[in-house]
């Protein structure tokens, strides 16, 4: 029941504080047969709230050890059906855990559970699909050492933001289609069985999100992107973009006309009215992100949980100044206001 509440909650706090959010391949989710969804990873927390309160599953997901250590997160972490993942670099005795973890992913996926790993092994804001580990092959196979027949269905899902370290962004998931696990696995050759399991997974995420390869260009072609004010949250049309690019033509960059000037009118009626909220994320919270990745983080727990502490200390003060008719009404204008600043025409 509470884990109910929480993801109703979240999903509101998702709607609010993005521009918009959009999911494409849902019908691609097996709703019958054990999952294992393997998304691209760039935004941190944000990455697992768009799957988990989306997906059409109630999924198990693996995350690295070290954000367990943040207690503001740690209990959050559990109530979202997270489970810690060990790394080298937290020391050679903790990765012997991970046998364990493994152990327990495995029976999930035998008792038909769903389950989500980051298959990147690590998050990053860079547009393009990294390397993938072995660890979500070596949880694929010890599962079927149990049950042999297991039809293990492995979801490859795309994560795509416009600008993930700007507020609002927008965010479009991209659930790709299934990839039987029995159609690759050959118990006798599992070094062969990874590596194609692997290469799927890669040639899918490629697919359902922004992938620039050559990385000597990266920056020349993310400027390039940038310049053409390409949508992001289409990653079809950006890639083709990125095939096209020469980086011996020159491009002119396109200025970004302006549709509305809403976004001049309503920007300082915004932070003033918003003020409380606005000192403690820029003075107290902003300055502590220890990395880049945490940023939309970051930013979503403070609106989720300053906005309900704010408005709820504001009512509480206006239903004793003025009563409780005037104090409703006030915060149902503050919270339509902040509606429409957050949804509100921007330039494109």
């Amino acid at each position: 029941m509470l884990y109910q509440l929480l993801k109703y909650s979240i999903t509101f706090g998702l709607q609010a504080f993005h521009k918009k959010i959009v999911f494409y391949g849902l019908s691609n989710v097996p709703k019958n047969k054990p999952v294992l969804f393997l998304p691209n990873h760039q935004n941190a927390l944000v990455d697992v709230l768009l799957i988990g309160t989306n997906c059409n599953r109630k999924p198990y997901f693996l995350a690295r050890s070290d954000v367990f250590s943040k207690s503001m997160l740690r209990t959050f972490f559990n109530y979202l059906k997270m489970i810690p993942v060990y790394r080298l670099r937290d020391g050679r005795d903790t990765v012997s855990r991970n046998h364990e973890i493994f152990e327990t992913c495995a029976q999930l996926l035998k008792k038909g559970e769903a389950l989500t790993m980051f298959p990147e092994a690590n998050h990053n804001l860079r547009r393009r699909v990294r390397p993938l580990s072995k660890g979500f092959t070596r949880v694929l196979f010890k599962a079927l050492e149990y049950a042999p027949e297991l039809d293990i269905q492995i979801v490859p899902v795309g994560l795509n933001y416009q600008n993930a370290e700007l507020f609002p962004d927008s965010a479009a998931v991209y659930y790709g289609v299934p990839i039987s696990v029995q159609e690759l696995y050959d118990s006798n050759d599992l070094v062969g069985s990874a590596l194609k399991i692997r290469n799927a997974v890669a040639a899918s995420l490629k697919e359902l999100t922004t992938h620039v390869e050559p990385e000597i260009e990266y920056d020349e072609i993310i400027d390039y992107l940038n310049g053409e004010n390409v949508n992001f949250l289409d990653p079809t049309a950006v890639n083709i973009r990125v095939k096209k690019w020469d980086s011996n033509a020159d491009y002119i960059k396109k200025e970004k006309t302006s549709k509305s000037i809403l976004p001049v009118i309503l920007r300082p009626l915004f932070l003033l009215i918003n003020l409380p909220i606005l000192i403690v994320w820029k003075l107290l919270l902003k300055p502590k992100i220890w990395e880049p990745e945490f940023t939309g983080t970051l930013r979503f727990a403070t609106a989720f949980i300053g906005f309900i502490v704010y408005l709820s200390i504001l009512f509480l003060v206006l239903s004793f100044s003025l009563n409780l008719f005037w104090a409703a009404g006030i915060i149902i204008v503050i919270m339509l206001f902040n509606w429409i600043y957050v949804k509100k025409p921007n330039t494109v």
